[in-house]
């Protein structure tokens, strides 16, 4: 690894202001190249040339004209800066060493370095080949393949795994354009092709896409209604209810209970609970109690249903009782019922190993804020700094956004308190 820096690597102090810290979290890269110009004197053309931007782009960018978006550019920039990847919601970069990516003892060293070199090697996954014809056993490989690089989403955030789902999803997308095949097998496809949407537009939302994860939920939803998936579709509108929370609650509730509507003894088990799971999560940010409990109630029926014990589609496979008590006591914290959320969220978080980092990371940040609903300042301050350790180095925006909330509302109550005047310094 060489030890070489490039000309518009950042210095340290310039890096850790907090004006530049928080452009780098928002992604805005125009006040971050105002900052390096006026801190550490570096020039726009000498970092349009290290970014591989225009420099006149760059220009733009620093007036406010327009924002980086690009997964590829985003990390071009972070490479040609120096900028650890945990700073802008990305894996750690190749160049990092293990000192400057992750504190010694945040988790276990063979899970943080077979993650990280995970990461590394995923540029080099190249999307599924198609023969000129397509039967129903390529498409069962196909589905296959699918499910075993959907394991990748417990260890990596959407940072890393979405340039390969988007792949998958594009090349059977090309291939129902240019393949041959017989109707039944192109209903399968479409299907297929429904299932890698949704994967695609899951890593886009925890990657911070969520123009990308709204347009790939929808086309999923068409791909599952045209393919005569009823599961797939409605799904896909769970998603887009889950996606919408946080900006329109109460419209949320509405698409995950319609989504719900269509449910009969023939939907799989675990289909039921996501989609009823999903529904109480609606239902909870909109203040809705009683809607909540009744979705919870379903949920947990369907998981204790005989059928539940059958061969479950793969998409919906992880639901479990874990997953269930996690998702209630992130409900009953949203419904500001700490004595019910707390025992539900330990006993889930009891289950998740540091390799699983960014759920443990963002589960505990409900942990900590139903602790500061119960009045235990210090055990919330607790929670949220192992929070931060999680966090740091995951390719995901959604674990940072709650502990920058977590953090704010302890900062503004609770100041005084050490554990919280520790965490906040730690976090600034």
């Amino acid at each position: 690894m060489s030890a070489i820096h490039p000309p518009t690597a950042l210095p340290a102090a310039v890096r850790e202001l907090p004006q530049m810290r928080e452009a780098l979290r928002a992604h805005d890269f125009g006040t971050v190249f105002k900052l390096a110009r006026e801190h550490a004197g570096i020039s726009y053309q000498k970092l349009a040339a290290e970014c591989g931007i225009k420099p006149e782009r760059v220009g733009a960018l620093a007036r406010g004209r327009g924002r980086v978006e690009s997964y590829d550019k985003i990390a071009a920039i972070a490479d040609a800066l120096r900028i650890p990847g945990r700073m802008v919601g990305l894996a750690p970069r190749p160049w990092e060493t293990a000192t400057e990516s992750t504190p010694v003892g945040r988790r276990n060293v063979l899970a943080a370095v077979g993650a990280a070199g995970l990461a590394a090697t995923l540029s080099d996954v190249l999307p599924a080949a198609f023969p000129h014809r397509i039967g129903m056993n390529e498409v069962a490989r196909l589905r296959k393949r699918t499910a075993r690089l959907r394991r990748l989403d417990t260890i990596l955030g959407g940072g890393d795994t979405y340039r390969v789902y988007a792949s998958e999803y594009q090349a059977t997308k090309g291939a129902l354009r240019t393949v041959t095949y017989g109707n039944a097998v192109g209903r399968e496809l479409l299907a297929l092709l429904a299932e890698q949407a949704q994967q695609a537009g899951w890593a886009a939302f925890d990657g911070g896409r969520d123009r990308e994860a709204a347009a790939l939920y929808r086309e999923s939803r068409s791909a599952a209604e045209e393919a005569g998936a009823g599961d797939l579709a409605r799904n896909a509108l769970a998603f887009l209810a889950y996606q919408a929370v946080g900006t329109d609650p109460r419209s949320a509730a509405a698409i995950a209970a319609y989504s719900c509507e269509a449910i009969t003894e023939e939907t799989p088990a675990t289909v039921r609970a996501l989609l009823w799971e999903r529904c109480a999560w609606a239902h909870a940010v909109a203040q809705d109690a009683g809607g909540t409990e009744e979705a919870l109630t379903a949920a947990r029926d369907a998981l204790d249903a005989d059928d539940a014990g059958e061969p479950q589609p793969d998409w919906s496979a992880w639901v479990d009782h874990v997953e269930l008590d996690i998702m209630a006591g992130r409900c009953w914290t949203e419904l500001r019922r700490p004595l019910r959320a707390v025992p539900l969220l330990l006993r889930g978080l009891a289950q998740f190993d540091d390799a699983q980092a960014r759920d443990a990371a963002l589960y505990s940040t409900w942990l900590a804020e139903a602790y500061v609903l119960a009045g235990e300042v210090e055990e919330a301050a607790r929670v949220a700094t192992r929070a931060v350790e999680l966090a740091e180095g995951v390719a995901s925006t959604r674990p940072g956004r709650r502990i920058e909330q977590v953090v704010s509302a302890l900062a503004l109550d609770h100041a005084a308190v050490p554990a919280v005047a520790e965490l906040v310094e730690r976090t600034a």
